[in-house]
């Protein structure tokens, strides 16, 4: 997907935001055609106009898709009607407008086979305290980020599922559009160690969804083991995974997010690390992990100060330890499995015994869980005035000072 592709795209939601923010409502999410189908209706004159009128659709041509600044103002200025419900753009193609995701994707179709189209079955989640809003979770295939994408659909986002492991991916998402009962969820590849692999999965985000409004940083990998026991290939993939990848998350999302802020000033977006509580603590013999932890605190704290003048803000949530998934619970290369094989916990001799001792330490006496870390990213979203942050969620057991 080209720049100009991911611009035109913005443009028309950009537009489309301009007018529904000074209304004060939500904004809308794209469902985008660029089809040879798409690209005739965006240039035959009265094409368009017949699609939607068989459909029951309100559409709109702007003939210039080369500029998003001037495409923004020509979207903007159609909306004077009403908010259209399709944009064409000639030379590009067409764009549904919607405040879900679904919605968008059956104005898409019923637009370009000109046939008006119900929605069947379950009625799609388009409303919540996150309606209207694109949101990219890396790692959202399994565990924590698959938690958190559930619990963000259910609130009404749209969601990318960012990981490598495209099998558990397709799944997860496939999982959670038939929670949502529709299209909400989209999985795409993203490998968080290359650059080039995040820029192609955030202009497909922007071409699936129409835009980016909160980046989930979640992705991340554990090895645990003494200065002795841990070798030089395991600290650097854990350095390579948790610290580099984030910068290399945020720089392939920040144009996109500069983009709308142009487009649209006033508008905030978010970038949220999902960090640990040993980034405002050291562990013992987990020294690669609490190390680029520690630095992704650093980061967020630098970026916080570049970008706010951007409209974006970045904070980081610090969780306590989430016992259920896989990072703990896998049989084989799960933490306690690992902490019980390098004795870090003494005394202990079963996995029930390293359970116990961190359990423990909890003055609630539970594990972190996928919600308890969506509600601090909802507060975090919603807090205009916060920036910098490394918010703790973590039950009590290491609390700020």
């Amino acid at each position: 997907m080209s720049n100009l592709d991911t611009a035109w795209i913005t443009g028309i939601r950009m537009g489309v935001c301009r007018v529904r923010r000074r209304a004060g409502q939500l904004p809308v999410v794209l469902a985008v055609d660029t089809g040879p189908k798409a690209l005739d209706l965006a240039a035959r004159a009265g094409a368009l106009p017949d699609a939607c009128r068989k459909a029951g659709l309100r559409g709109v041509t702007v003939p210039d898709g080369s500029n998003p600044v001037v495409l923004a103002g020509a979207v903007e200025s159609a909306c004077a009607g009403g908010i259209p419900d399709v944009v064409a753009v000639t030379g590009c193609g067409v764009a549904a407008v919607a405040d879900g995701p679904e919605t968008a994707r059956l104005r898409l179709k019923a637009c370009l086979e000109g046939v008006a189209i119900e929605p069947k079955g379950t009625r799609p989640l388009s409303a919540g305290r996150l309606a209207g809003q694109v949101v990219l979770v890396t790692g959202g295939a399994q565990g924590f980020g698959k938690g958190i994408a559930e619990s963000l659909i259910r609130e009404g986002a749209a969601v990318v599922v960012a990981d490598l492991n495209e099998a558990i991916g397709v799944q997860t998402a496939d999982e959670l559009n038939r929670m949502a009962g529709g299209a909400v969820a989209r999985f795409v590849r993203m490998d968080v160690t290359s650059l080039a692999s995040l820029e192609t999965g955030v202009a497909e985000t922007v071409r699936v969804f129409g835009g980016l409004d909160i980046l989930v940083a979640n992705a991340g990998v554990l090895k645990a083991g003494s200065i002795e026991e841990l070798d030089e290939r395991a600290f650097d993939l854990v350095t390579a995974v948790n610290y580099k990848a984030y910068f290399l998350c945020v720089r392939a999302a920040v144009p996109v997010m500069k983009l709308q802020r142009a487009l649209c000033p006033g508008i905030w977006m978010d970038v949220v690390q999902i960090n640990s509580k040993s980034g405002l603590e050291g562990s013992n013999k987990n020294f690669a992990y609490a190390g680029s932890k520690f630095g992704g605190i650093g980061l967020t704290q630098s970026f916080a100060l570049e970008l706010v003048e951007y409209g974006i803000k970045v904070n980081s949530i610090c969780p306590g330890n989430y016992y259920e998934g896989p990072l703990w619970s896998d049989p084989e290369k799960g933490l306690f499995v690992q902490y019980l094989r390098t004795g870090k916990v003494p005394g202990a001799k079963t996995i029930d015994d390293v359970k116990a001792f961190y359990m423990g330490k909890v003055p609630m006496r539970r594990g972190c869980s996928p919600l308890d870390v969506t509600r601090a990213i909802l507060y975090l979203h919603e807090q205009e005035y916060e920036t910098g942050q490394a918010l703790p969620v973590t039950g009590g057991q290491v609390m700020m000072n």
